[in-house]
């Protein structure tokens, strides 16, 4: 695959380059020889990246952690530490030497890593994603795919065009209650379905906050991109002690909160059984309440109402236990991930004894899909997926158009919840129908030399 050449000054050339591994030859492996190998860099390593991302990569003798960034310097350093002591303890003592960069460009420039995991905060998700593309590495990405529309429709496109490997991190279609509930769902053991209940909670408010000195191991103004410039306090970025759920995670300037937060994990796997993956709604409306004091300024209760054109009309609330209940003419299926959690502070105290899988029926779960019948995608683990689909290069599960227009579900309700009226959209426009003020929203000004906005594709 031909690598494209990168305008940004920072991606001329590398500072270091990768250790390789010497002390173990490779006829020890066999097979599982380092040459053989997927070599990974990690981009972000705060808590997504250690106790799901670069947790569950490690376990697959196909990848190779070679490199970790950070713009943190105590972040980094952990993250160093985590894989090597990980590879001491699998191998033995000199299996690698993971390289440490502060800036992902650097490691994007290294030709010798093929594939990056993306875990950084929600606004810088689509510019390291575009510039991995660009430079020919396969991506995992965590969700939310996009700030704004506006950036996603343009990752994905470029993804697309490159024909990289790119996997969202939407990882409960590699569960499989969804995938047997939207297998259900598309072969009409509920009738024809006509309404999706989405349980999503949303945030609490906060307390205010006075601005603090940075701290020197923070690279405050580029952690900020392409957003405004703020002043710094801990509450407001992520823990300086400890990986504990992070305050960026409840402001607007970073994220929408919960509606992107989980709401791409439901919006996808709902999307899976409505069949509704390759397009959106053609309304949406909301109702929201949002803090009018302290830090954290995202939703708190709301409820979105979006109809399809294919008749479904899905509802997404925090009053609904966390999940998705489909509901046909001839009964419902409910989905949920039951007690899993990708991290230990994920928001699953509600639905820690609901089903993972009911039905108004138990039969219709006993139902079998018949060889003629609609089978989905099936996958064991999705940054296993990834790595195999590295190898074959077919589409993993969760590609990068699927993860947009789930993402741009969740992009155009936040919209709703503002505009505080019911809105048109087109799907194949990616427009509201005449709504300039509404299309506005679908596209954020990027503070230079940050942002989507400043890369030349």
């Amino acid at each position: 695959m031909e690598r494209r050449k990168f305008v940004r000054n920072t991606l001329a050339s590398a500072i270091t380059t990768i250790a390789v591994p010497t002390i173990v030859p490779s006829s020890v492996f066999g097979k599982n020889a380092p040459s053989n190998k997927i070599n990974v860099g990690q981009i972000g390593c705060g808590r997504i990246a250690r106790s799901h991302d670069m947790a569950e990569t490690l376990k697959y003798d196909q990848a190779r952690m070679v490199a970790v960034s950070d713009l943190d310097s105590n972040r980094l350093a952990d993250a160093k530490v985590l894989v090597e002591n990980y590879y001491t303890k699998k191998y033995k003592k000199g299996y690698l030497e993971a390289t440490m960069y502060e800036d992902y460009h650097d490691m994007l420039a290294n030709k010798d890593i093929d594939a990056v995991l993306i875990s950084t905060p929600d606004h810088w998700h689509s510019q390291p994603a575009l510039e991995a593309a660009m430079a020919g590495k396969d991506i995992y990405l965590q969700k939310p795919t996009s700030l704004t529309l506006e950036e996603g429709r343009l990752l994905s496109d470029v993804v697309q065009r490159e024909k990289v490997i790119l996997q969202v991190g939407t990882q409960q279609r590699s569960s499989p209650q969804f995938r047997i509930a939207a297998e259900l769902v598309r072969n009409g053991r509920i009738g024809k379905l006509h309404t999706v209940k989405v349980g999503l909670p949303g945030d609490p408010s906060g307390p205010e906050a006075d601005p603090m000195p940075i701290p020197k191991a923070l690279n405050y103004d580029m952690w900020l991109g392409s957003t405004p410039e703020v002043p710094y306090t801990e509450i407001g970025v992520h823990p300086q002690s400890g990986y504990s759920r992070p305050g960026w995670l409840r402001r607007e300037q970073f994220g929408a909160g919960m509606i992107t937060g989980w709401g791409q994990h439901h919006f996808d796997s709902a999307a899976w059984g409505m069949d509704t993956e390759l397009t959106g709604p053609i309304s949406v409306e909301a109702v929201a309440e949002f803090p009018k004091s302290g830090l954290w300024d995202v939703h708190g209760d709301f409820m979105v109402k979006a109809e399809y054109a294919n008749g479904i009309s899905m509802y997404t609330t925090g009053g609904y236990t966390n999940g998705i209940k489909y509901i046909g003419t001839e009964g419902w299926i409910f989905v949920s991930r039951g007690s899993y959690s990708a991290t230990a502070s994920d928001p699953v105290s509600k639905e820690k004894s609901a089903k993972a899988l009911d039905a108004s029926d138990p039969e219709i779960l006993k139902s079998k899909i018949g060889d003629n019948e609609i089978h989905l995608y099936v996958s064991n683990e999705q940054h296993g997926n990834w790595l195999d689909c590295i190898k074959t290069r077919k589409q993993p599960i969760s590609p990068i158009e699927i993860g947009h227009r789930s993402c741009s579900v969740c992009l155009i309700s936040h919209i709703a919840m503002k505009s505080g009226r019911k809105l048109m959209w087109n799907p194949e426009t990616e427009k509201f129908v005449n709504d300039s003020e509404a299309n506005a929203m679908l596209s954020r000004p990027q503070r230079k030399p940050y942002g989507t906005s400043y890369v030349e594709v």
